[in-house]
């Protein structure tokens, strides 16, 4: 059975186990979800997604009824107290709890519950008598729940990780809990479901804690508290209190429902409440206070006690929605949990067994066994890529690529430290190298030394679908794997009999697949072109000149190019270049990888009427100053923007042109430029440039320099492309230049050989080249008409194996006047 039957209706049914809920999922996905049609979103475990009639709900709630302040007492502020009850109920209810068991403390998130805990669990320090408290932790534990210890490490509580295999190898037989006098409180956390590979640890470990018959209480004498942290396990699992009554469970509704954003819970076990105590009191929380004396009686509630100030009393009204669409179209936590798991579990199979052409593997996933069973394993899939050499390929590619695709991936540690390290043989004096080497939580850098510093996590909620399954699969068959895609059938045919009904056997020689074309067995595979002997010149070469053949200006960042032929050199680039950009109605700068339509917006510098022209087929042109000569003391015209995650200074344009904007892109917008008082520089100048370097609004350097030679080479890898399927016609030369937004264009050159340039001459001016362009999926967006395709960035993905950048940046030095096409280039190479 071949790789495209493996991803077929057929064999996804024979091997998933239930499949969407009463009625068809593809009606639910329709009515509810139409806004992500075309979009293959594969990180629930991030955030999953609403339905559309919760928001329909909500809103007719609100506006139907008058909601007050909850600390009031008047009709509107009753409704408002009354519904939050009524919700506290029903988040009880949904995990088989009673009030008489629990209370339900409303917070900002699950990292606020977990603050909470820590801020207010009797911590005891060691001394003479008596033992200190132990803070103990699964070292899979989530970055909120490590962080406790920055709190209690001040406090001589003794910090103890552990792994999850010491917690059952080092048990003890009998349970040691009544026995003891000690009432020293430790507190030991775990995670229900790992966030960073969905492992789920057994929730019989919390009465095993409690019971001092599992390490480390077994080997420590006091009362031991269970901190459950819920967060990843309840988005697509069901959690029964009856069966493991924690003492804390931190949660987060939008990992539930989608929606409402910025609310969680604690859940207190009653009979543990009474031990977490308070410095702070806010408004609400005190039955009686002296503002004179230290005089101050908490509430008697114990919600009430703990929630500082007055909750989110709108968000929590639209709990009350989310519960009832959940439930509506899903039926309840047991039926997500099977679905959910189906697709994972297919996903997993078809992953795991999937092979480049050599028979290599293609991923190598994280996981601790091999998704038998839902109990055990959540709808979470962790992994890396490999190449054909069994090399790791950056988790920054493989997301960059998905973006193009439309697939919407997480990638890095997922604030899981301890995971990523035990998964990935990241050893602690690794990780404080790679921070040496640049690399911190949340950036792009994703392999030191050739070694991941994290991995790809694809994640299903409720409403995916197979379709989501078969597109990602097929975006690792298309842009991952060296041709001819093959299957490891004896592996695949042992998952099927661990984890499914067997699909039969089949004796047929590997089915592979090249390029649209199926080949069977060992009949010859057709081999890619050679493409040794790029990235340098032949020494006997009598090429032409290195010349610079265009130039662009890009005025408005993410609008069309405005082609000159000569242009002065100012001191952040070429001049205008990049010093305006257009944000949305909350200040938000639109890239085309949000608006497309950008590019169809075609600015023009117009110097001798010192305008800016706004031009764009079926509106009027309109134009703005190019200097800006409001004094710096008008304030209200300037706003705080943020470009490639650097903080600018930053002037608005005016009403008109915001109207403008906001009449063709369609929604409300605005256009700012960068203040003429404010100065960004690069955050790492290269050696020999300048020892301050500004820049306009552009993302890493003034200018990008692309090669003609380089983008020719890629146009000849997408024609040799059998399954080329982006129109009738291939891209041409200059549409592929376009996608690249290159402010200099130079000709004369082998493919790709200004990789190797370190300064460079072009007319009277110096250049230092300042690294090399990561490409993003905004190079998938036509120039001429707004519309998105896989090219070119798939062939130069496919060309450089997964390393996708392209052309340089460069910075100037002591800039001379201007550029003109024709200037001849003088390269210096790098030397070895």
């Amino acid at each position: 059975m071949d790789f495209r039957q493996l991803c077929s209706f057929e064999t996804f049914l024979q091997v998933s186990g239930q499949y969407g809920y009463d009625g068809r999922l593809e009606d639910v996905v329709e009515q509810e979800f139409a806004r992500i049609k075309g979009t293959t979103y594969l990180d629930h475990a991030g955030a999953t997604l609403y339905p559309e009639s919760l928001l329909r709900n909500y809103g007719l709630d609100l506006s139907r009824n008058v909601y007050g302040n909850p600390h009031s007492h008047n009709p509107s502020s009753r409704l408002t107290h009354d519904t939050i009850e009524r919700v506290r109920y029903r988040v009880l209810q949904h995990f088989n709890a009673t009030p008489e068991e629990y209370s339900v403390i409303f917070t900002s998130g699950c990292t606020a519950a977990l603050k909470l805990v820590a801020e207010s669990f009797p911590w005891r320090p060691q001394t003479a008598r008596e033992a200190g408290s132990h803070f103990c932790f699964l070292n899979d534990s989530h970055t909120s729940v490590v962080g406790i210890r920055g709190l209690t490490s001040g406090r001589g509580v003794v910090t103890l990780p552990v792994s999850p295999q010491d917690v059952v190898d080092r048990a003890k037989d009998e349970p040691r809990g009544e026995d003891d006098i000690c009432q020293t409180p430790h507190l030991f956390c775990y995670p229900a479901q790992s966030n960073f590979s969905g492992r789920k640890y057994p929730l019989s470990h919390v009465k095993g804690i409690q019971a001092r018959r599992l390490y480390p209480a077994c080997d420590h004498q006091g009362r031991w508290f269970v901190l459950l942290d819920a967060a990843s396990h309840v988005g697509c699992s069901p959690l029964n209190l009856q069966e493991c009554p924690a003492d804390f469970i931190p949660i987060s509704f939008y990992k539930m429902f989608g929606f409402p954003t910025g609310l969680g819970a604690l859940l207190v076990r009653n009979d543990a409440a009474g031990i977490l105590t308070k410095s702070y009191f806010g408004g609400g929380t005190a039955a009686a206070y002296l503002s004179g004396e230290d005089y101050y009686v908490h509430s008697a509630n114990i919600s009430d006690r703990f929630e500082d100030g007055t909750v989110s009393f709108l968000a929590i009204v639209a709990l009350n929605h989310s519960f009832e669409a959940l439930y509506k179209i899903t039926g309840g936590m047991h039926n997500i949990q099977q679905h959910t798991f189906g697709l994972a579990r297919y996903t997993y199979m078809l992953l795991s067994s999937l092979c480049h052409g050599n028979g290599q593997p293609v991923a190598w996933i994280y996981t601790e066994g091999q998704f038998e069973c839902p109990s055990t394993q959540g709808a979470i899939l962790n992994f890396n890529l490999m190449d054909s050499h069994g090399l790791i390929i950056g988790y920054s590619k493989v997301d960059r690529m998905a973006s193009l695709y439309n697939i919407h991936v997480r990638t890095g540690c997922f604030c899981n430290t301890g995971a990523c390290q035990s998964f990935l043989g990241i050893t602690d004096q690794q990780m404080r190298r790679n921070l040496q080497a640049g690399h911190v939580c949340g950036d792009g850098i994703d392999l030191v030394d050739s070694q991941p510093t994290g991995s790809v996590r694809v994640s299903f909620g409720y409403m995916s679908t197979f379709e989501d399954c078969q597109k990602f699969l097929n975006f690792v068959a298309e842009c991952f794997v060296e041709k001819p895609v093959t299957v490891d059938q004896k592996k695949l045919e042992k998952l099927k009999t661990t984890t499914a009904t067997s699909l039969g056997s089949n004796e047929d020689p590997p089915t592979k697949i090249s390029n649209g074309e199926i080949y069977k067995g060992d009949e010859k595979e057709p081999t890619e072109p050679s493409l040794k002997g790029f990235g340098h010149r032949d020494s006997e070469s009598h090429g032409e000149a290195y010349t610079l053949t265009s130039i662009y200006i890009y005025p408005i960042k993410s609008c069309g190019a405005h082609e000159v032929h000569d242009w002065p050199v100012g001191p952040q680039g070429l001049l205008y270049d990049r010093g305006w950009m257009v944000v949305n109605a909350n200040g938000v700068f639109l890239s085309q990888k949000r608006e497309t339509r950008l590019c169809l917006i075609h600015p023009q510098v117009h110097m001798p009427s010192n305008k800016l022209l706004l031009q764009a087929s079926g509106m009027n042109t309109i134009s703005v100053p190019l200097e800006n000569n409001t004094p710096k003391q008008t304030s209200h015209q300037v706003c705080q923007s943020k470009v490639c995650g650097d903080r600018v200074e930053t002037v608005d344009c005016g009403d008109e042109a915001a109207s403008w904007l906001s009449d063709f892109l369609g929604q409300p917008c605005r256009l700012i430029r960068q203040s003429p008082y404010f100065t960004r520089d690069m955050k790492k100048s290269p050696s020999g440039a300048a020892t301050s370097t500004s820049l306009s609004l552009v993302n890493e350097a003034q200018y990008l320099m692309i090669n003609r030679a380089s983008v020719e080479l890629i146009e000849k890898q997408m024609s040799r492309s059998r399954d080329y399927s982006e129109g009738d016609q291939l891209l041409d030369t200059q549409n592929v230049i376009s996608r690249f937004r290159a402010n200099l264009v130079i000709t004369g050159v082998e493919p790709f050989e200004e990789d190797n340039w370190s300064h460079l001459i072009i007319g009277n001016t110096r250049f230092v080249v300042a690294g090399q362009c990561g490409r993003c999926q905004m190079v998938g967006v036509d120039q001429e008409t707004g519309t998105k395709t896989k090219e070119p960035l798939m062939s130069l993905s496919a060309y450089r194996r997964g390393k996708v950048t392209f052309g340089v940046y460069l910075t100037h030095q002591l800039p001379k006047g201007s550029l003109s096409v024709g200037c001849l280039i003088h390269p210096d190479p790098l030397t070895s």
